[in-house]
Parts: structure tokens; C-alpha cells; sequence
């Protein structure tokens, strides 16, 4: 198998995702540029996080509970919700709820894309099952970003302090806690583990489009592209 092949079937699960997140955006989209820049942030913090987690599992052991939820969970999305409030949430093109979920998405998909193909470059799979990868791990990610990028955009336009920070929360607490049960299932179960994940999968894939079609309606452009389309 050549290295532009494997190359290409462990990037493309995380693009064809971004791609269709991105999509999804009804009355604004987002400059391309922007998204980019977010998924090559979330490329750029892959080996930083790494460092880190080898780090603190030299430090802490790799207690199933402790590696899920604190070093694997707690580290990347820290990271992730680390960015996205210092970086997007004051930025001028965050200005409707469905970008938090745009750029949350595309972060956690730079981080996943360059997983994936160090996963690939190491591990000697077919094709098809790194394409396959893109359907657990990389829309795990996506998935994950989904439900930050959610609250975060609810956090960002709401109109107390206190829900503020309860959303703010939220945007760090929910995907870490998801993250870290997906990867509890990995770390504990050896075997059928499928019969657990596919179940959790189908569960956050419902629950992310739900969250998609709620910021999309919660959009003040709405109105706006209501009214032009009457007007043509």
C-alpha cells in the first residue's frame, strides 16, 4: 500500500466531517480561512498534549478511570475548550450560536486527522479499516466538539452572567465526560467492546444533530434570510 494512500484514507474520514458540519451552516457561513486556521490549531496541539499525557501517565498510572477521564479526556478537551474560549469566543466572527459548533468541530478535527494518520503511519491496516476508524474515533471527535461548540454558542449569547458560566461549564464538562466514558469502554471492555460503542456512537451522533439544528435555529440571521428570500 502506497504512503498517498494511507495518507488519504486516514485524512479523509476528518475533511468529509468538517465538510459536511460546515455545510450545515443555514444563514451564515464562516470564512473558510477561519475554519481552517482552527483545524490546524487543533493539528498543533497534538504533540504538545501528548508530551503532556505520556507526562502524567509516568506520574499517575494508567488506571482505567484515571488514564479515560483525566489524562486522555481531561487533557484534550481541556486543551480544545482552552482554545476555543481564548481564541473564538470574543472573536467578531462568532456572531450566531451555530459557530461555536463550527469551530469547535474543525478544532477537534485537526486534532483527530493528525491521530488518525499517525495511527495509520504506525499501525499497518487496510485501507477500508482506517476509513472505518472515521466512524468510532474521528467522529467521536467530531461529536465531542459538537457538544462544546453547542454550549459554548449558548454561552456566548445568552443574556445572564450566572448561565453564562453554568454554559461555559457545560462546553467543558459534557465532552470530557463522553470522551471519557468512550474510552473506559476501550480501556475495560476486551471483548464485544463494539456492542457498548455503537449504542454510545448512535446516542451522541442523535444528540449532535439535535444540538445542530438548535443553534441553527437560534440564528438572529434567520429573519434576515427569511426576508430576502420573500423579497426575490
Amino acid at each position: 500500500m502506497s504512503l498517498f494512500s494511507i495518507l488519504l484514507a486516514a485524512i479523509a474520514p476528518g475533511i468529509a466531517l468538517l465538510v459536511y458540519v460546515y455545510l450545515k451552516d443555514k444563514y451564515d457561513t464562516e470564512p473558510l480561512h477561519l475554519v481552517i486556521k482552527f483545524f490546524l490549531l487543533g493539528i498543533a496541539i497534538v504533540f504538545p498534549i501528548m508530551i503532556i499525557q505520556r507526562a502524567m501517565v509516568l506520574g499517575l498510572g494508567e488506571s482505567p478511570y484515571v488514564f479515560s477521564f483525566l489524562i486522555s479526556a481531561g487533557v484534550e478537551e481541556g486543551a480544545k475548550w482552552f482554545i476555543i474560549y481564548h481564541i473564538l469566543y470574543n472573536h467578531t466572527e462568532f456572531d450566531e450560536p451555530y459557530d461555536g459548533i463550527v469551530y469547535a468541530v474543525a478544532l477537534s478535527l485537526g486534532f483527530a486527522t493528525l491521530e488518525n494518520v499517525l495511527y495509520a503511519l504506525y499501525n499497518s491496516m487496510p485501507i477500508m479499516s482506517l476509513l472505518a476508524r472515521g466512524l468510532l474515533p474521528v467522529s467521536g471527535h467530531a461529536l465531542f466538539g459538537v457538544i462544546m461548540g453547542y454550549y459554548v454558542g449558548k454561552a456566548k449569547f445568552t443574556t445572564t452572567s450566572r448561565k453564562r458560566r453554568w454554559f461555559l461549564v457545560c462546553a467543558l464538562v459534557l465532552p470530557l465526560f463522553w470522551h471519557g466514558v468512550y474510552d473506559f469502554i476501550l480501556q475495560t471492555v476486551t471483548q464485544n467492546w463494539l456492542w457498548y460503542i455503537v449504542p454510545l456512537m448512535l446516542f451522541l451522533w442523535y444528540g449532535g444533530m439535535i444540538k445542530i439544528a438548535r443553534a441553527n435555529n437560534r440564528s438572529p440571521f434567520r429573519f434576515v434570510k427569511r426576508e430576502e428570500e420573500m423579497n426575490t
